[in-house]
């Protein structure tokens, strides 16, 4: 169950392209609640959603304190500096991909996007850091 929006209509596009060539049949309903049940709906909807910014936000909180415990063990190398790299990158995946969602606007988006600039700012600090330390071998 989704919410009529244009956010979702390539993705429904691309399942009933799927249910086709699996040899499936699609129908799609539009439904409307009878009763108070669109408040329910959207509330499900938006909880959902809540859940999924503050999870992200706890992964870019374990972002930073992956990058901290790198810097106070001084494990300044380009093998690190990599796998960090492949970390933030997962996180700005998946950011596009609440955000794509997030058709209600919820403040938690906006927080989840200050966050993840933090990540790359500390990403960008430990970066300078390790190509200092290179340097100066």
């Amino acid at each position: 169950m989704l919410p009529v929006h244009p956010a979702f209509d390539a993705g429904l596009a691309r399942a009933e392209e799927l249910v086709a060539k699996g040899g499936g049949s699609w129908t799609l309903v539009d439904a409307s609640p009878r009763n108070q049940g669109e408040d329910t709906f959207r509330s499900a909807y938006e909880a959902a959603r809540l859940e999924e910014w503050s999870e992200f936000m706890a992964d870019c909180g374990k972002f930073e304190q992956e990058i901290a415990k790198e810097v106070a063990h001084e494990k300044f190398t380009f093998a690190e500096l990599e796998e960090e790299e492949q970390s933030l990158e997962r996180l700005r995946r998946w950011f596009r991909e609440l955000k794509s969602r997030d058709v209600l606007h919820l403040p938690q988006a906006g927080e989840a996007a200050d966050h993840l600039a933090r990540c790359g700012t500390a990403l960008e600090r430990y970066a300078s850091r390790v190509y200092e330390v290179t340097l100066q071998q």
